[in-house]
């Protein structure tokens, strides 16, 4: 054999070797680095750019449901709103988020949603010498906002005589919203009819892409959702510099007046800093409250009264309690807050309806450090989301969770961190005694004066991710009387 051609093969079977070595090492060192990395929560992060967001926007449940299933019941990754996002799951979860609220998490909301809303400081404290949310959560709490029933109650009555009894049919849906969006008007900016016409439509365009992937392109539901909030924002103004110029040429001390809308607090607190909020910076939280007040409340409200359609023996039971209110006021009297504590029945079936058709899907937060739950790192940075869907309908918490039964309720309900559809911890929806008074005595007013049946008992509910029903939620109305 040539020696030439032996010394040849004999080079070519040694650099054979060292490279079949070195690939070895090379990846025995990428297991190695890859062991010793933080390990994420399984999951995936789906399309670029759109993540899996269309997929939980069309049917929130299922998704949060299939992949407890397949990634973990605990907490799995993916994107949404174009954020890597970590979803945690369970009351463990829910507990954890709401007790860490400003140590390891911060409150964050999705670009789609700051930027329609034209809030974009949302996710930040207001600067110093400014006034803050203060102003707004001190208006929203108990102590406040209970006295505002009776207006409540008057505004109920007038909206059922104009768009409910002339009609044997109505959308309650439809209606459901443009009352709610009426009293936000009312209660946070003591708005005009007028001024409720102008604001409407764009604020309508802003809500229909609010959670849509953040793509700024025209005929896009973000685009959409952009300019209809800049045209919001355009109105509020106007109307924040024709107040602000009445309450100048006033000189009463507004303090303490339980009677003032929030604008007027917010401008009158405003009024007493030399650099306080401009109208733009008003407008932006105006523009949010009336968003949360108005969202979650109108779609309780038409499931309402969709589910007392649906089961009578819990419609007779509600109006049992209510006709009972009714007949221990005076004729033309209007509810007051005391009156509401004494629908407990009644409230429970909201309940119910809220654990069962959730008028929001859950919250985000944004991790402020790097952390670590059920054995998985959240790295800082990554946005969490927590959702109602991981526990409302979880069997273990709520047997037979598809029934609508409002005796759930009753006693010392759920267990903790199991249904939380205002949130828990420091960051729980301020509204929430507001939407409680809002939905109580429009209940109230309603069943004491129509019996409803569904027009389509088979109507289809679409999500987005809110519910909505696709044809309105048709209800056939009967007078009481």
């Amino acid at each position: 054999m040539d020696p030439m051609f032996i010394f040849t093969l004999g080079i070519t079977n040694l650099i054979a070797f060292l490279l079949l070595t070195l690939i070895i090492l090379h990846q025995r060192s990428k297991t190695t680095k890859s062991s010793q990395l933080p390990k994420l929560p399984p999951g995936k992060f789906g399309w670029p750019i759109i993540g899996e967001t269309l997929s939980y926007v069309t049917s929130p449940a299922k998704f949060i449901r299939d992949r407890m299933v397949t990634y973990s019941p605990e907490v799995f990754k993916t994107s949404l709103a174009g954020e890597k996002t970590i979803v945690f799951c369970g009351p463990k979860a829910n507990k954890f988020l709401f007790s860490n609220e400003g140590k390891l998490v911060n409150y964050w909301l999705p670009k789609s949603v700051t930027h329609a809303l034209s809030y974009p400081t949302a996710n930040a404290d207001s600067p110093s010498g400014k006034p803050s949310h203060e102003i707004s959560y001190m208006f929203l709490r108990q102590e406040t906002i209970k006295h505002y029933v009776p207006m409540v109650h008057s505004m109920v009555q007038q909206h059922l005589s104009t768009c409910w009894s002339p009609n044997l049919e109505v959308k309650v849906f439809n209606l459901a919203k443009k009352f709610a969006f009426e009293l936000s008007c009312r209660v946070f900016l003591n708005a005009t009819l007028e001024q409720v016409r102008d604001i409407a439509k764009p604020f309508s365009l802003m809500l229909e892409g609010i959670l849509s992937v953040p793509i700024n392109f025209p005929g896009t539901p973000y685009y959409k959702a952009i300019n209809g909030g800049k045209l919001v924002r355009e109105k509020l103004v106007e109307i924040i510099k024709e107040r602000r110029k009445e309450m100048c040429n006033k000189a009463d001390n507004y303090d303490d007046d339980y009677e003032l809308d929030l604008l007027s607090r917010l401008i009158n607190d405003s009024n007493k800093f030399d650099k306080g909020l401009s109208e733009e910076e008003i407008a932006s939280k105006i523009i949010g409250l009336m968003f949360a007040g108005f969202y979650p409340s109108s779609t309780t409200i038409a499931f309402l009264i969709g589910n007392l359609a649906d089961h009578p023996q819990v419609y007779e039971k509600v109006y049992q309690e209510q006709i009972k209110i009714a007949e221990s006021k005076a004729a033309g009297e209007a509810l007051t807050w005391v009156d509401l504590q004494k629908m407990k029945y009644s409230w429970n079936v909201i309940c119910e309806t809220m654990r069962l058709s959730s008028p929001i899907p859950g919250n985000f937060r944004e991790a402020k450090t790097d952390f670590t739950f059920a054995g998985f790192h959240i790295p800082k940075g990554w946005k969490v989301h927590w959702t109602l869907h991981t526990t409302h309908t979880d069997p273990t918490y709520f047997p037979d969770p598809e029934k609508f039964d409002p005796s759930r309720f009753e006693g010392n309900g759920p267990a903790p961190y199991t249904y939380v559809p205002f949130g828990m911890g420091p960051r729980m929806c301020a509204g929430k005694e507001f939407a409680k008074i809002e939905v109580l005595v429009f209940l109230h007013n309603v069943v004491t004066r129509f019996k409803f049946k569904k027009v389509n008992p088979n109507e289809k509910i679409i999500y987005n991710p809110d519910p909505i029903p696709t044809q309105g939620m048709r209800i056939f109305l009967t007078s009481v009387n």
